[in-house]
């Protein structure tokens, strides 16, 4: 299978966790062969796992045949190293909200990956721009801001850096539609689209139940029924992993300079004790395995 960076075949995915393993799994559904890396082997094994229980439920609904999982399945590889990336067209990053665990895998993939490569990443917060200057190739790194679950949601943040060239947000925004994403468009602006509005959201909502405001249940309930939201801040940050929340929040504050951006003090208390949210299996709400 050959291909190009304007029309990829071969891609890689950085990062196992639930991002990066939802990213493979509508990449290989998509007809690509696709590599996931990921450092440990437990990891692999857990997002394996997860895909082929994700497309056995696409399959028992119908909307995927047994022969289409099979083959999605089929064109699924792990590795433990980057060296394992060295024909890819184009990679997605998908590790932890860190720049510096970012900036140590873009620069081992710019020197992996073939210079005419496309690199890029899942980030949900931190510039493209400051790690496109990892690389040597900044015009060929761009966002890829994919919504979680990834094989549900449809919505792709494409995201340009400061030396981001078209060519390379054509090829992303193609990839995308190709794995059946919408593709939206933002420039380089601290929590791009979704997160300038959504984690002030999300952290106003920690501090109404902080201060007493109300129950977590009449928040989250209040948002669904008087703003037709399908889920509840409460019950989002939970899903999105109360971390990632702290990161992002933490990262709106520095980086526009305002208050109002400041992560709620139980926000961080949670973070500090574990809760995380559904992958701690506690958060503002409590889950089952």
């Amino acid at each position: 299978m050959t291909g190009s960076a304007a029309d990829p075949r071969r891609v890689g995915v950085v990062g196992g966790g639930t991002m990066g393993n939802g990213i493979a799994q509508v990449l290989a559904q998509a007809g690509l062969e696709v590599t996931l890396v990921d450092v440990g082997q437990e990891v692999l094994d857990r997002a394996l796992a997860t895909i082929e229980k994700n497309l056995a439920r696409l399959e028992k609904k119908g909307r995927l045949g047994p022969e289409e999982v099979r083959a999605a399945r089929a064109r699924i590889r792990t590795a433990m190293d980057l060296e394992a990336l060295g024909e890819s067209e184009l990679v997605v990053e998908a590790v932890p909200e860190r720049f510096d665990l970012k900036e140590r895998v873009f620069r081992r993939l710019d020197a992996v990956v073939p210079p005419a490569g496309i690199l890029a990443t899942n980030t949900s917060s931190i510039s493209v721009t400051r790690i496109a200057a990892c690389t040597s190739r900044p015009e060929r790194v761009a966002g890829m801001h994919y919504m979680n679950p990834v094989p549900v949601m449809t919505l792709v943040e494409v995201v340009r850096g400061q030396l981001t060239s078209e060519e390379t947000l054509q090829a992303v925004e193609g990839l995308a539609r190709r794995a059946g994403k919408t593709p939206v468009r933002s420039e380089d602006s601290p929590g791009f689209i979704s997160n300038r509005i959504l984690l002030p959201m999300i952290n106003e909502a920690v501090f109404a139940l902080q201060e007493g405001v109300a129950s977590r249940e009449a928040i989250d309930e209040v948002m669904k029924l008087g703003m037709n939201h399908p889920i509840g801040p409460l019950a989002l940050a939970d899903l999105v992993g109360l971390d990632v929340c702290l990161d992002i929040c933490e990262v709106l504050q520095r980086d526009l300079g305002e208050d109002k951006y400041r992560p709620a003090p139980l926000l961080r208390r949670m973070v500090a004790a574990g809760l995380l949210g559904r992958k701690s299996g506690r958060g503002f709400y409590s889950y089952d395995d």
